[in-house]
């Protein structure tokens, strides 16, 4: 028995909204902060799997968003969406601003600091345009499959929308990120070829979650008292209404 299609209610407090939006964003800007820094590897049936180690966190944003779209519905997932966007949008004005500040020579230390920012933190522009795209766009079609998936199986089977909704969303930020940070500057067999491997990877990232978010889900619907269907949600990511 499912509950009825609930709207949210105007000046409604949910206990746990705020978390799960600070865990979301945190998530977010770790995966694209630290996780870019380091090329990692693994080896599977004797074949070398290069990733960029950023990708075995980033796909936890997506189970964060799952989590907000299925309990609080895609409007309140829009508002997470924006303020991700924004922190992202901040963090990349703050690490142009720390790397290009004067030097002090009389710090030993900055001889040290200066070049690991630097290579850390110093992303081309073109690489910070294709993740501010491919994370807008890839949550959006996140939240969406996974509200219009939730309308058609009247809220039955949770796993098909999370896992389907991110076999989207993964690939449209996939598909956007590496062709915009890297086309031109790579053989289109290997663009391709880690275009391919990223997406199968996070999507595989989602499948192991899936207990994790059936879990959690569970908890919050109970907690929160809603579990949203969006019936005359108005779909555009261009607002902040309820």
């Amino acid at each position: 028995m499912h509950p009825a299609p609930s709207h949210p209610v105007r000046g409604r407090h949910y206990r746990y909204y705020d978390l799960i939006l600070a865990g979301f964003v945190t998530v977010l800007l770790c995966s694209n902060m630290i996780g870019p820094g380091k090329a990692s590897f693994v080896t599977i049936a004797g074949f070398k799997v290069p990733f960029g180690a950023g990708n075995i966190f980033f796909p936890v944003s997506y189970v964060f968003g799952d989590v907000l779209t299925e309990v609080y519905g895609y409007a309140r997932a829009r508002k997470v969406i924006w303020a991700g966007f924004g922190a992202m949008a901040f963090m990349t004005l703050m690490s142009w601003v720390v790397i290009h500040l004067p030097v002090d020579p009389e710090v030993p230390y900055n001889a040290v600091i200066q070049p690991g920012l630097e290579t850390v933190f110093g992303n081309t522009p073109r690489i910070v345009l294709a993740s501010m795209i491919a994370f807008w766009a890839g949550d959006f079609a996140n939240s969406l499959v996974l509200a219009k998936m939730k309308l058609r199986t009247q809220g039955k089977w949770l796993w098909t929308r999370t896992i389907g909704s991110t076999i989207v969303g993964q690939g449209v930020d996939s598909a956007l990120f590496y062709p915009i940070a890297f086309a031109a500057l790579w053989p289109t067999s290997n663009l391709l070829a880690v275009i391919a491997s990223a997406w199968a990877f996070k999507v595989a990232v989602e499948v192991v979650m899936t207990p994790v978010t059936y879990a959690v889900v569970g908890f919050l619907k109970r907690a929160e008292n809603e579990d949203f269907f969006d019936t005359d949600t108005t779909f555009t990511p261009f607002s902040l209404k309820d």
